[in-house]
């Protein structure tokens, strides 16, 4: 999945012309916190909402002084890039440009979020675990070899780790409800199980808890 794949045109960007009092609507309605800024094809640079307040919003953005870089994806970039960058700037949307650095578009959170939701990683039924381990004992293929050994797969893997520490958590997805036996062959495995989750039985828990505070409201 690259940028070209994502990009919105719901957003339109600004000018440099624009006030801040027009930026800070456009946001509003979109629920975003940055905007590109665009001369003709050229970008020049991504507004956020705490540049606007910290100057006269009447004022056009284009005497704005802005905090962040110039942040961009291009258009042949990776979904891993877009969110790296997203992660590091704390952004709600990204500009896209070409090879000549051109505005093409933009890619918000909304959009990254609406793909892997759509993904059969997160779609599908099933159950999470997550694994603490040394990272010299971390070993995606014996983890994936468990749970097939069980009739069972992984949808999706990932980790997470401090810079300071020699452990790591590994959750994965599995396309089954009932891992009891998988958690077994785990612990069998001297794998320390941190933490299990059933899927249907989590979203009942919330339907359940949701259904009892509209009832609480409804007193």
């Amino acid at each position: 999945m690259t940028a070209q794949q994502l990009i919105s045109d719901s957003i339109i960007p600004l000018r440099t012309s624009e006030t801040g009092d027009t930026a800070l609507g456009i946001m509003n309605d979109f629920y975003v916190r940055h905007l590109p800024i665009v001369n003709d094809k050229q970008l020049l640079g991504l507004i956020s909402e705490e540049d606007i307040l910290e100057h006269d919003a009447h004022e056009p953005v284009g005497s704005f002084q802005l905090s962040l870089i110039r942040p961009y994806v291009k258009y042949n970039d990776h979904l891993y890039e877009i969110l790296r960058l997203i992660a590091e700037y704390h952004l709600t949307l990204i500009p896209v440009v070409d090879e000549e650095e051109n505005y093409i578009g933009l890619v918000t959170m909304e959009d990254v979020l609406q793909y892997f939701t759509k993904t059969a990683s997160f779609s599908e039924p099933g159950s999470i675990v997550v694994l603490e381990m040394s990272r010299h004992d971390y070993q995606l293929s014996q983890i994936a070899q468990i749970v097939e050994s069980e009739n069972a797969a992984v949808l999706s893997a990932f980790i997470t780790t401090s810079l300071d520490s020699i452990r790591v958590d590994v959750t994965i997805k599995i396309n089954r409800q009932n891992i009891q036996n998988i958690l077994a062959t785990f612990e069998r495995y001297e794998y320390e199980v941190k933490a299990s989750f059933n899927e249907i039985e989590y979203l009942d828990s919330l339907r359940d808890r949701y259904d009892s505070l509209m009832a609480y409201l409804n007193v």
